[in-house]
């Protein structure tokens, strides 16, 4: 039966990787509902990183399904592993599976999930992991490896291996680019961490663990680069009304009924121009809505 569930268990998460919205919905629904799991199952099936890429979905309700199974299964791992100081249940092979609701699953006492402390999920770290850096030879480059995993590992439920794996290499990658143990160097250990580290923002280490952002790749990214869709996008909004605001407090706006607005469906308006762009382009025309304050432009 435990068997017949982890098979079918990586059979939904390959499923999930090319499917519509709706198929999607239906298969963490079934996720949701259906299905206890523990820590050496997730890491095995990698349905952990599967479903926590989908926290940053388009859709609203496949996003609020996976945040949802996300928590419920840190939750299932946590119990397990409070409950772990028997082996009675643990099969032969060492590996526990997934049963369906209702069933009783064991984590291995070696879990690297931390336990909660004061009611509270800790994160993991290097430290935490029993994760040793080595092979540069540079205790102070070997720090920042560890520091990268501490980013990488926070809220992970991937082997520790396989992140100090990818640690090395985005530690190896930035070192490249600056030869040396520098401060230029350092600063950018510190700037890569803090954005690993953001809780808005899991798909940035989850797409590193996974292996579809590239070390090189992140390693040559910009702090907006590696910001999350929803920051990129608050920083534009904020970026356009700073835009609005410096054209001039002094500068004349005309009132017209040419523009309608696209939130009230108002038309009384007021608008002015500015050379944005080179001189052979055309001006850009700022229009605020009198009625309710929206603002929008237009070349």
């Amino acid at each position: 039966m435990s068997e017949t569930a982890a098979a079918e268990l990586k059979k939904l998460v390959k499923q999930l990787q090319n499917t519509s919205t709706e198929e999607k919905v239906s298969i963490l629904q079934i996720l949701k509902k259906d299905f206890q799991v523990n820590e050496a199952i997730l890491r095995e099936s990698k349905a952990g990183l599967a479903v926590g890429k989908l926290r940053t979905h388009e859709a609203k309700e496949v996003s609020e399904l996976a945040r949802e199974i996300v928590k419920k299964w840190k939750n299932e791992v946590e119990r397990a592993k409070g409950g772990s100081g028997s082996k009675a249940g643990t099969p032969a092979n060492g590996k526990a599976a997934p049963t369906r609701k209702g069933s009783a699953s064991v984590t291995p006492s070696n879990a690297a999930t931390p336990a909660p402390v004061n009611g509270k999920l800790e994160p993991r770290t290097a430290k935490g992991d029993g994760a040793k850096a080595s092979g540069t030879g540079d205790s102070t480059r070997d720090k920042c490896m560890e520091l990268i995993y501490d980013g990488l590992a926070c809220d992970s439920g991937a082997p520790s291996d396989l992140i100090m794996s990818r640690a090395k290499a985005v530690e190896a990658a930035i070192f490249a680019q600056f030869g040396s143990a520098s401060a230029a160097y350092k600063g950018k250990i510190r700037s890569s961490y803090v954005n690993l580290k953001d809780k808005g923002n899991p798909s940035l280490r989850e797409n590193i663990v996974s292996g579809d952002l590239s070390a090189e790749r992140f390693s040559k990214m910009t702090s907006e680069e590696m910001s999350s869709e929803e920051r990129r996008a608050a920083d534009q909004k904020i970026k356009e009304e700073n835009f609005f605001k410096s054209l001039g407090a002094g500068e004349q706006e005309a009132e017209t009924e040419g523009f309608q607005c696209g939130r009230c469906k108002q038309r009384k308006c007021r608008y002015r121009q500015a050379q944005t762009r080179s001189a052979d382009e055309p001006m850009t025309t700022f229009v605020t809505c009198v009625n309710c304050g929206n603002k929008w432009k237009f070349s």
